[in-house]
């Protein structure tokens, strides 16, 4: 089989053996109703308690603080929208101006609806300086939420010093993270974060589409986004689907040690830094970030037409987040780059699986469409 280089793992990632094995057996042998008070029934809710103790594990939650979703977009859909029952007495936001559009699109719906929203901007960097967050608190602050991880630059952000902040300044104020890029990449604890709230995604960590989960502190009410049946414990109604959930814990549980796979990911983070350098490329993602994620540009090609290119040479890379399809990075913007940096930029992408092969097809790649590629004006 002719290889390719997929470097789009931000995107979403292939499904692990073992998380197509428990979708199969989820499918063929625990295909009940979590709700139904049978024997098949119950199989299948002993199946979905085992999934949920598994991921509240992989945070060091409580099994009864994670709600399993359809998607990363729907646990901070759900997580931000709870600040709706606060209407009455109104009150600020406080986000971020690169946030994935599943929180920048949600906060200007509150803001619609007569919230203040306050969206701090990054340094040079891509990273939010916590002078802008305590500037912005005040008494009248009902929610912060800010991202773990850039998913087009990979930056890092002060999570943990943040929520340290919005508690000693507005201790009534909910903490919002989205961790959908770093869950399963870093070490990610919510008792040491201090977070009231987290997103993740399983398409991200080799698990199925369609499945994610919302952790939500023991104390903490949050309203339902999706109403009905009282699946979830309320938060989330609807027939839960126990395949993709067990895909999840499928996935979950092969995640190998973050300090482990860091260091490895690190490797080839620089390998290929390295290598873009000596083409001409200029390196977008900060010194310190997540080695999971490379944000370069070829100055003077555009994305869309390198995309194309690559891709005809069997690599797989993207422009940016998937949910912009094509449109310019408003992240890149954001941190001041100009306007020839953002039009040629290539959003690269690792997962456990990439290697220094993945890396020199890429670069070969870039190399050819420079000799065969007209500059852009």
């Amino acid at each position: 089989m002719e290889h390719i280089a997929y470097l789009d793992n931000s995107s979403t990632t292939k499904p692990s053996k073992k998380a197509v094995e428990y979708i199969t057996r989820a499918l063929e042998s625990n295909w009940g109703n979590p709700s139904s008070l049978h024997r098949i029934g119950m199989e299948a809710e002993i199946a979905l308690n085992d999934a949920r103790e598994c991921i509240a594990h992989t945070v060091n939650a409580r099994a009864d603080e994670i709600f399993f979703t359809g998607s990363g977009t729907e646990a901070n859909n759900t997580a931000i929208l709870s600040v709706l029952k606060a209407k009455g007495r109104g009150g600020r936001i406080i986000t971020t101006a690169i946030e994935h559009p599943s929180v920048l699109e949600t906060a200007k719906r509150l803001e619609d609806n007569g919230f203040e929203v306050v969206r701090l901007k990054p340094d040079n960097n891509g990273i939010i300086p916590l002078t802008e967050l305590e500037n912005a608190l005040n008494g009248n602050t009902l929610l912060v939420s800010m991202m773990l991880v850039n998913n087009e630059t990979g930056a890092i952000q002060p999570v943990k010093e943040a929520v340290a902040l919005t508690k000693r300044i507005a201790p009534l104020a909910l903490f919002h993270c989205d961790a959908v890029q770093g869950y399963g990449k870093l070490s990610v604890n919510v008792k040491q974060l201090g977070v009231d709230l987290l997103s993740a995604s399983g398409h991200k960590i080799h698990g199925p589409k369609g499945v994610g989960f919302l952790y939500c502190k023991k104390g903490v009410h949050i309203s339902p986004l999706i109403t009905g049946g009282g699946q979830e414990r309320g938060i989330r109604s609807g027939t839960e689907s126990l395949p993709l959930i067990m895909g999840l814990m499928g996935a979950a549980e092969e995640l190998p040690k973050p300090e482990t796979q860091l260091k490895i990911r690190q490797e080839l983070f620089d390998y290929t830094r390295d290598r873009l350098l000596e083409i001409g490329a200029v390196i977008n993602s900060p010194e310190g970030c997540l080695p999971y994620i490379l944000n370069a540009s070829l100055v003077g090609y555009r994305s869309e037409t390198l995309l194309h290119f690559l891709e005809s040479r069997n690599v797989f890379v993207s422009s940016g987040s998937a949910c912009a399809k094509g449109h310019g990075s408003y992240v890149l913007n954001e941190m001041g780059l100009d306007r020839k940096r953002t039009d040629s930029a290539l959003r690269i992408s690792f997962s456990r699986y990439n290697t220094k092969e993945d890396t020199d097809m890429l670069i070969s790649a870039l190399e050819e469409a420079k000799k065969q590629l007209r500059k852009a004006n």
